[in-house]
Formats: structure tokens, C-alpha cells, sequence
């Protein structure tokens, strides 16, 4: 079911932008460099047979592809561009409007294959050398007449925010044409150069500077993913337990508490979440709209064990809330300053493994613009990353039906994600909701 061979390239080649860019070198941010070592983020948007028959005969055709991510690729400049390193060692993106990768595939499998496993939703991304370009897309043609589009996107260069941002566009050429409404990135990445001297707050490196302690699977440690949905009533339902809470805030007081439940941990135990913050809007002045590159910063929320089980889930939710409130511009700018230092001492290595038992990772793209790619036949069934699982990571994502639903992608040992569905199952919020549909 998952082997290479099930999708089968038969094009391949590289898109420069369609009209003349830049040509310079893009100075990359300590919030870029931090990320470099992070890689490709892959994504897929799967498209059902059902909308391309009700399309225009030739939506999806691969010249048209092919000619609008050249059209895009011309206001996204750096996405054509390579990685380099500066006269000191520095990373930065060599914009040479070379081009992006562009692969079509065909397969045997069907949109209900689709979403079986991580592992296969893998194949439906191109295969990058590592730095050999920063982004690639591939369109993959399914037997039942469906297809997906997958890319990946190098993280020195765009955020999850940037990326769907050229999405969108890319998708909008394909879809209007010259009519196409474009939102104009922005490039000045100069708007989070870090100062001099660097002014590094006391609270700053136990907020957003600490290490994800990842650790390498066990032989006998087998992680495995599940995707829960939330409908929009169990979210209003879990935001009110959660007294008026966030999304994010609810539904991470939810997961944090089950996940210290499946787990068995010690009470006395220190637990942390770790989640990403956007902080385009946060800074004084904050970026301006469009800004294309990363734009967030990790940060932890820690407590013990007892207080995340036993308290009420309004408290949990309060913790989460009071961790993002600490944020102002002044703290920002010091992790900023302190990212910068850690960059001329070279970067940090790419963090792989498994999460300990007392680690979580929260992810929200919840309310990024992840559902506007439609190219011609209709907006996408599903969009969602393609990556193997790694233990620990969880995703709040938007379900795509436009009625503010999500679908929480849990990943997990397989024995503690079972307990883990049953602690969520038992969810009094949630079961209330969920009785009431």
C-alpha cells in the first residue's frame, strides 16, 4: 500500500518565474535561520473525481499548472531561488529565478486510500534533495479520477502562514488568470533584524529558548496517528466548559489533560506543552500584512502533572491563555536578539525522535487560510501535512467545511493513544455535544 512504486513520475522539471525578478541575495531572519534545520514541510490537498468532472474540461491540466506557478512565482521570487551561505557562513536564499520544482505522477490508489496512513500520504509529495531547491510541487493523478497536489516548502524560507499565502496564489492565476486578485507579499525580512547590542530578558529563554528533549524510538515503541473531528457544536460546547476559551486554548487544555491521563504520569511530574506563536501582529509596530517568511516563535507552557488533571479544564485553558498573554513587544524582540546569537554560533540541529512521556507539542493551523486552493474545480476534500508520525505532535487543523469543525490529528504510542481516545471520549463537553447531534 505505502511503496514508491504505487506512484509513478512520469514528468519532471523545473518552473522559472514567468517575467524578471530580483536577482540578489534575501538576508534570512534569526527566526528563519532558527527553522533551517527543520527542512521540507510537506502538504497535500486531494481533490475527489466528483469536482473535477463538474469543472471546466481543462482545470486540471498540467500546462496550466505549470504556467500559473510561473505566474506566481514571479511576485514570490525567493521560492525560485537555491540556498546559499554569505561570506561569513550565514544562510540566505540566492534568488537566481531557476525555478521550482514540478513533478507529475500518476497512481493506482483512490481518494478512500487516501487517507489511511501518514506514510502514504508521503508518496504524494515530491522527493527533495536536501537543499536542492526551496520549494517543489507535484500533481499526482489518481485512478479514480481524482488528484492531489502536494508540495513542500524549505522552513528557512516560509512559515505555514507564507506558504498557503503562495498557495492561494498560485491558485488563483490557475483559477482567474490575469484577473486574479493578488495580495502582495512582503520581503523586507530586515523588519526582524535583531539589535545591537542584543537585549536578552530574564524570562526570555525558559519561555521560547528551551530545547525540545526528543529522544529516538524504542524497537518495541510503535507511534501511531488518529484523527478525531470536532464538530462545531462540540467546540462551542468544549469552549464554554473551558469559560469562553479559544479554540486553541480549549482544545489544547483537552489534549494536554488526556495525554498526561493516557500516559499514567507521576502527579508530582513536571509537564510542558510547546506550541508556535505568530507574532506578525504582536510586535509594536506589527508587520506589515503579507510578510513572507517565519513569523513565529515556540513557546512552553509547564505544570505539574496534578494541576493539569485535576484542575477544572477553565484552569488549564487559563494557563495556555496566560503564556500567550506575557507577550510584548519588548520580549519578542529580546527572543529575536537571543535566536540571532544562537545563529552566529552556528544554528541548532534538527530536533528528531519521539516526545518523553511528559512532553506535548501543539500545532494549530486552525485558522490559516489552508482550504483556499482552488485552482479551477472547487475548493480541495482535504488538506493536511504528509510527514511520518513522530510520538507527541499533535495538529488542530480546520475540517474544510466552512462551519468552523476541526479535525485534531493525534500522534501517539499506539497503546497510549488508544487510552488517550477513551480519555477523550469520556469528555463531559464533549459527550454532551456529541449526544445532542
Amino acid at each position: 500500500m505505502g511503496s514508491r512504486s504505487s506512484v509513478r513520475v512520469v514528468d519532471s522539471c523545473l518552473v522559472p518565474p514567468s517575467a524578471e525578478t530580483p536577482r540578489k541575495a534575501l538576508w534570512l531572519s534569526a527566526l528563519d535561520l532558527v527553522l533551517a534545520n527543520r527542512g521540507y514541510t510537506p502538504l497535500v490537498h486531494l481533490y475527489s473525481a466528483s469536482d473535477l468532472a463538474a469543472a471546466a474540461p481543462d482545470c486540471f491540466n498540467v500546462a496550466k499548472l505549470k504556467k500559473s506557478m510561473a505566474k506566481a512565482l514571479v511576485p514570490f521570487y525567493p521560492l525560485a531561488g537555491r540556498l546559499s551561505t554569505d561570506s561569513d557562513g550565514r544562510i540566505e536564499v540566492n534568488c537566481n529565478a531557476e525555478g521550482a520544482l514540478f513533478v507529475v505522477a500518476h497512481s493506482d490508489h483512490t481518494v478512500e486510500d487516501f487517507s489511511e496512513s501518514p506514510e502514504l500520504r508521503k508518496l504524494f509529495c515530491p522527493r527533495v534533495q536536501p537543499s536542492s531547491v526551496i520549494l517543489a510541487a507535484q500533481v499526482t493523478f489518481l485512478r479514480c479520477g481524482g488528484a492531489v497536489i502536494g508540495t513542500a516548502g524549505h522552513h528557512a524560507v516560509v512559515d505555514g502562514a507564507s506558504m498557503f499565502h503562495f498557495i492561494r496564489t498560485w491558485a488563483s492565476y490557475c483559477r482567474d488568470g490575469e484577473r486574479a486578485a493578488i495580495e502582495p507579499p512582503c520581503h523586507d525580512r530586515g523588519l526582524l533584524r535583531a539589535r545591537s547590542p542584543p537585549v536578552i530578558r530574564p524570562e526570555t529563554v525558559p519561555m521560547f529558548c528551551s530545547r525540545l528533549a526528543m529522544q529516538e524510538p524504542s524497537a518495541t515503541s510503535t507511534v501511531a496517528t488518529k484523527v478525531f473531528p470536532f464538530s462545531r457544536n462540540q467546540l462551542r460546547a468544549l469552549k464554554r466548559q473551558c469559560g469562553g476559551a479559544s479554540t486553541f486554548c480549549a482544545v489544547s487544555a483537552l489534549v494536554w489533560r488526556c495525554v498526561c491521563v493516557a500516559r499514567g504520569l507521576d502527579p508530582d511530574a513536571v509537564t510542558r506543552m510547546n506550541f508556535p506563536v505568530d507574532v506578525r501582529r504582536r510586535l509594536d509596530p506589527p508587520l506589515p500584512d503579507g510578510y513572507f517568511g517565519n513569523g513565529v516563535v515556540n513557546v512552553f507552557a509547564t505544570a505539574a502533572v496534578r494541576d493539569v488533571v485535576s484542575e477544572t479544564l477553565a484552569s488549564v485553558a487559563g494557563r495556555i491563555k496566560d503564556t500567550t498573554e506575557r507577550f510584548d513587544d519588548g520580549l519578542l524582540r529580546s527572543a529575536v536578539d537571543y535566536f540571532e546569537m544562537e545563529a552566529e554560533k552556528g544554528g541548532r540541529p534538527e530536533d528528531s525522535g519521539n516526545l518523553p512521556e511528559t512532553e506535548l507539542r501543539m500545532n494549530s493551523w486552525y485558522h490559516l487560510r489552508t482550504y483556499e486552493a482552488d485552482f479551477g474545480w472547487g475548493k480541495p476534500r482535504l488538506m493536511t501535512r504528509a510527514e511520518a508520525v513522530r510520538g507527541g505532535w499533535v495538529y488542530l487543523l480546520d475540517a474544510g467545511c466552512g462551519d468552523g469543525s476541526a479535525h485534531l490529528l493525534v500522534s501517539l504510542e499506539a497503546a497510549t493513544l488508544e487510552k488517550f481516545q477513551r480519555a477523550i471520549a469520556t469528555c463531559g463537553a464533549l459527550a454532551s455535544a456529541r449526544a445532542r447531534l
